[in-house]
């Protein structure tokens, strides 16, 4: 495989635990990150960014306080910046997320779920 080459299968396939973000590659100021989903998320925003999902596996639905938006194999979603959101899996998803770096998976909510960035490797 050549440097800068990443499967992203092969990516999901190493993870082990769910919300628990793994950097897949970076392209300018953007971390292209791998995760495995299940279960409800917390509720919080990203002040300064909008944030990307593809499902890669699985069905996502992202809730919102108004209405609910359910993601399957391939759909790509953007969340737009400071909009309160809240990503639940009834079964396992594997998702793939676009965010600026340094984003926190709980954007503005912190607490429990909140996981430094994994890098492979």
């Amino acid at each position: 495989m050549d440097e800068g080459m990443r499967n992203v299968q092969a990516a999901l396939a190493d993870i082990t635990e769910h919300w628990q973000p793994h950097r897949l590659t970076s392209i300018n100021d953007y971390d292209v990150k791998v995760v495995k989903l299940l279960g409800e998320f917390v509720w919080h925003t990203h002040p300064d960014t909008d944030e990307l999902f593809m499902v890669v596996q699985g069905q996502l639905t992202i809730q919102f306080r108004d209405r609910d938006v359910v993601l399957g194999p391939n759909d790509v979603f953007v969340v737009p910046q400071g909009v309160e959101h809240c990503p639940r899996a009834d079964e396992e998803v594997h998702a793939i997320l676009f965010e600026p770096k340094g984003t926190v998976n709980t954007g503005d909510a912190g607490g429990d779920m909140t996981s430094e960035l994994r890098e492979f490797g």
